[in-house]
C-alpha cells in the first residue's frame, strides 16, 4: 500500500509538472459578426445665428434721444417706436446735410428697385423649383426617377422658397430705408430754403421680431450710419457648423443632421442648406492652424418647436455623409493593418486565426465588410500582442 501510494504521489506531481509546461489559452474580447445600420458622420460643434438681422441705424445727424427698448423686447413692423432724432442747428439743416440726405434718398430708391427686381427672379426661380418638384413627385408614383432625384427637387424648391422670403424681407426693409430717407429729405427742406427746426425724427421698427442688441441707450448726438439697435426674429434661426475642409467636401446640400447636446431630451433633426465656398484659418485648441468651412443647416421642425432656443446657442452637430440598412459590419478595434491590407483575428476550433478582409464605409466605431467575414462568425476585438496564428485562445 506504501508502495502504491507513493507511486500515485510521483504520478502526480509529474502531471503536475507536464500541465504547467502545457500552453496555456490565451483570455480574449469576443465579438460577433452581424448585420445592422451603419451611419458615418461627421462631428462637430455648431452654434445657432438668426437668418435675418437687420440694424437700424441713424439716418440723418442730429440729437438722439434715449432708448427705451432692451434685448427681448417685441416690436412690430411700422409701429414700435424704435428711437427719436431731435433736430439740432446747425448739422441737421446745413446746406451739406441736404446735399447727403439727397444722395442718400437717391441711394435708397435704387435699392429698393434693385430689391424688387430681385424678388421677381427670385419668384419665378421658386415657381419653376416647384413645378420640377410636382414633376418628380408624379413620376416617382410610376417609379420613374429614384428617392435621390425626388429629395434633390424637394431641398431644391425649399431653397428657391427661402430665397423668396428672403427676398420679400428684402423689399420690406428697402422700401423702409426708403421711407427713411424721404424722410429725412423733407427735414432738412423748406419752401423757402430757410431752416426749419419745428418737429421731430421718429424710427419705426422695419420688421415684427425681437430687439436683439441695443448699441445706443444713452441720449447723445448722432451721425448718419450710427448703429442704434439690432433686430431679428429669434424663431428664424439655422445652424453654423465649422468643419475642416478635408470634411467640407464630403458633405453635400441635402445631407441629414443630427443636433444633440443643445439641452433637450431628444436629438434635433436638420438638413444642410449651404457649403460655403470660401474656408478660413482657425487655430485649434493645441495651436495648430486649421482651414474650415461653414456649413449652413435648417431645422427640419415647426418654428413652435424652437422657442428655447435663441441666437448663439450651443449645440453638438453629426452630419450624416452616408448610411445603410442591413450592414455586414465589425468593430474597428478588431481591425488591425498588415502589408497595406486589413487583417482581424477569427476563432477557429478555439484557436485565433488570421483572415485577410476588404471593407468599405467606417465610422470611429464600426466598420462595413464587403469580403472576409460572413455573418454568426467570432472576431477578436482589442487583440494583444500574445494573439497570434494558431494559439489557443478563450472568451475572458
Amino acid at each position: 500500500m506504501k508502495r502504491i501510494l507513493l507511486v500515485l504521489f510521483i504520478a502526480a506531481i509529474a502531471v503536475a509538472i507536464w500541465y504547467s509546461f502545457q500552453p496555456q489559452p490565451v483570455p480574449v474580447d469576443i465579438s460577433t459578426v452581424e448585420k445592422g445600420m451603419l451611419r458615418v458622420t461627421v462631428n462637430e460643434d455648431g452654434k445657432t445665428r438668426i437668418k435675418d438681422y437687420y440694424i437700424v441705424a441713424s439716418p440723418l445727424s442730429g440729437r438722439l434721444t434715449r432708448i427705451a427698448l432692451r434685448p427681448g423686447d417685441d416690436v412690430y413692423s411700422g409701429e414700435t417706436l424704435i428711437a427719436t432724432i431731435e433736430p439740432m442747428d446747425p448739422s441737421l439743416l446745413d446746406p451739406r446735410s441736404r446735399a447727403e440726405a439727397e444722395a442718400r434718398e437717391k441711394a435708397a430708391e435704387a435699392r429698393f428697385k434693385q430689391s424688387k427686381t430681385a424678388k421677381v427672379k427670385a419668384e419665378k426661380e421658386m415657381q419653376n423649383a416647384e413645378s420640377r418638384m410636382g414633376r418628380m413627385k408624379a413620376a416617382s408614383l410610376k417609379n420613374a426617377v429614384n428617392e435621390d432625384e425626388l429629395d434633390r427637387a424637394v431641398l431644391q424648391y425649399n431653397t428657391r422658397a427661402e430665397d423668396y422670403r428672403s427676398a420679400n424681407f428684402a423689399i420690406e426693409i428697402a422700401k423702409f430705408e426708403l421711407e427713411q430717407a424721404k424722410a429725412a429729405w423733407i427735414r432738412t427742406k423748406t419752401e423757402d430754403g430757410s431752416p426749419s427746426t419745428v418737429g421731430q425724427f421718429e424710427i419705426k421698427s422695419p420688421i415684427t421680431g425681437r430687439v436683439l442688441r441695443v448699441f445706443q441707450e444713452s441720449a447723445k448726438v448722432v451721425q448718419p450710419g450710427n448703429r442704434l439697435v439690432e433686430l431679428g426674429d429669434p424663431q428664424d434661426l439655422e445652424v453654423v457648423i465649422d468643419v475642416l475642409s478635408s470634411d467640407a467636401v464630403k458633405i453635400e446640400p441635402g445631407n441629414r443632421v443630427l443636433l444633440e447636446q443643445w439641452g433637450g431630451e431628444k436629438p434635433l433633426d436638420g438638413r444642410v442648406r449651404l457649403i460655403e465656398p470660401s474656408a478660413f484659418t482657425k487655430i485649434s485648441a493645441l495651436g495648430v492652424e486649421e482651414q474650415r468651412v461653414n456649413v449652413v443647416v435648417d431645422f427640419k421642425m415647426p418654428q413652435s418647436k424652437q422657442e428655447t432656443l435663441g441666437d448663439g446657442f450651443r449645440m453638438e452637430a453629426r452630419i450624416v455623409i452616408w448610411e445603410k440598412n442591413d450592414v455586414l459590419k465589425v468593430p474597428t478595434s478588431a481591425l488591425f493593418r498588415n502589408d497595406n491590407n486589413w487583417y482581424v483575428f477569427v476563432i477557429e476550433e478555439g484557436k485565433a486565426a488570421t483572415r485577410k478582409l476588404q471593407i468599405g464605409q467606417r465610422n470611429g466605431l464600426e466598420a462595413e465588410i464587403l469580403e472576409g467575414l460572413s455573418e454568426n462568425e467570432r472576431i477578436i476585438v482589442h487583440p494583444s500582442d500574445q494573439v497570434t496564428e494558431g494559439v489557443q485562445v478563450v472568451a475572458r
